[in-house]
């Protein structure tokens, strides 16, 4: 298992910029893509990014492509998700999660199913 913890969520205006970090410890970091997932309000949760271990490989959204950007630091355990151009159809409980086996490949067959680790949320809400 890992341990993931989320931080930098916060309230920013639209057009505005976060970025969220995601702490992970227990497995072997270096090898575990991760992701991350949301949830708004009345609604499922969904893909919202993924990078594989060595951080080479990204796969996006279609709705946050171009504006958020997963880059990680091995060396830190820590995953980061950087969110421009913000939207109030971004506001939502952002969740960091880890995959379930090593080098597991990111791209269009990412699912949650994929994920075996996940944090406790961080709330991003963009006001309009």
């Amino acid at each position: 298992q890992v341990q993931l913890v989320e931080s930098g969520g916060g309230l920013v205006q639209a057009g505005g910029s976060l970025r969220l970090s995601c702490a992970a410890s227990g497995r072997t970091f270096s090898a575990i893509a991760m992701g991350w997932f949301r949830r708004a309000p009345g609604k499922e949760r969904e893909f919202v990014a993924a990078i594989s271990w060595s951080g080479g490989s990204t796969y996006y959204a279609d709705s946050v492509k171009g504006r958020f950007t997963l880059f990680r630091d091995n060396a830190k355990n820590t995953v980061y998700l950087q969110m421009n151009s913000l939207k109030p159809e971004d506001t939502a409980v952002y969740y960091c999660a880890a995959a379930w086996r090593q080098y597991t490949i990111v791209g269009p067959t990412t699912t949650e199913a994929d994920f075996g680790s996940w944090g406790q949320g961080t709330q991003v809400t963009v006001s309009s």
